[in-house]
């Protein structure tokens, strides 16, 4: 009768294949320098007695613990889930540094964590203590927090800072947010807008800057003005609210507006069904982020794909990459979202 799943070891599978418990191990794991009949052999048994690897047999390798730490922030994060408005940021991060790790042997442990708070070190080299993680996923407005960045780097743990130019510390990856504003605008000018206002994210996560760049950028090489297109959000829906009235209300109001996430996308829908315009007949409208709430309004968003889950899962690569011993890259690595087209943008009339 062969063993109960849960009673089976890595002792178990290195006696029934002849091998070092750290032969047993470099298989699990997927290090380098085994060779492939020994790799088979190991599978065959670990196979065989049906065993499940643990984290504490990975660490047995070495001095790695086979955990990825992502990090987001609490305050915002928090308060998304209490609204519960189909916000999915978190579960394309968890979908793309899960499902990547699990194929390097690895497991991604998610936190939250204030970047404002006056204790952000305390806290975060408490965490690292406690888990002693391989390396740290951080996320806006994290990436760029000179606290953590520079605790990470001193620490000479391997960092990976989403939605960051980076420097000398980490290893910085973007979503092409510059690149993606101005996909969307040249998007809009193509179908015959000419005033084109655009709703900013939070002055504080460097992408929001970003995306203002792009904007600006497609509109001065098409010879449009941007005077008084540009109102400032924090990516909530009551600053989308705010910043579409002042565009709407202005003398000569645009024809169509970029808006920097979807909820200030559906906060811009709302006050033109106040104002009495139709979208996308009196007004087209492109969103950032394209989360599932915007396939559902009506009309369906346009919007620009942010490609989270693949950055997230690039990251994890880089991570491990930098763990193995290779040379981080020397740019950012960029990950391109794309545009999805739908009901909210059309020619404009007259």
């Amino acid at each position: 009768m062969g063993r109960r799943r849960q009673s089976v070891t890595i002792k178990h599978v290195a006696a029934d294949a002849g091998v070092s418990l750290q032969t047993v191990s470099r298989v699990i794991n997927n290090e380098p320098n085994v060779r492939p009949e020994m790799k088979e052999r190991v599978q065959a048994s670990i196979d065989k007695l049906g065993y499940v690897p643990s984290i504490a047999a990975q660490r047995m390798s070495g001095s790695r613990s086979y955990l990825i730490l992502a990090i987001n922030d609490r305050e915002r994060t928090i308060a998304d889930w209490r609204a519960r408005q189909g916000t999915d940021w978190v579960d394309q991060m968890l979908f793309g540094g899960m499902l990547k790790c699990a194929e390097y042997g690895y497991r991604m442990i998610f936190e939250l964590v204030d970047t404002h708070n006056d204790h952000v070190e305390r806290e975060l080299r408490a965490t690292i203590a406690a888990l002693q993680p391989d390396g740290v996923i951080l996320t806006p407005p994290h990436s760029d927090n000179p606290l953590i960045v520079n605790l990470l780097h001193a620490q000479k743990i391997p960092f990976a800072r989403i939605g960051s130019h980076g420097g000398e510390a980490g290893i910085a990856l973007t979503m092409d947010d510059e690149g993606s504003a101005a996909r969307a605008t040249r998007h809009l000018i193509g179908l015959g807008h000419r005033r084109i206002g655009f709703i900013s994210g939070s002055v504080e996560y460097d992408l929001s800057h970003w995306r203002i760049d792009g904007w600006k950028a497609e509109m001065a090489a098409a010879g449009l003005p941007v005077e008084g297109l540009l109102a400032e959000g924090d990516f909530s829906y009551a600053s989308g609210e705010a910043a579409a009235r002042r565009l709407l209300e202005s003398a000569v109001p645009p024809s169509a507006i970029i808006a920097s996430n979807d909820q200030m996308s559906l906060a811009t829908l709302e006050v033109a069904r106040e104002r009495g315009l139709d979208v996308p007949r009196d007004l087209s409208l492109v969103s950032f982020d394209n989360t599932p709430i915007v396939h559902f309004a009506q009309p369906p968003l346009t919007a620009v794909d942010q490609p989270v889950a693949a950055t997230v899962a690039r990251a994890v690569e880089l991570i491990i990459a930098a763990q193995r011993g290779e040379k981080r890259p020397d740019a950012p690595t960029v990950v391109s979202g794309s545009l999805i087209e739908r009901g909210s943008t059309a020619a404009p009339i007259g």
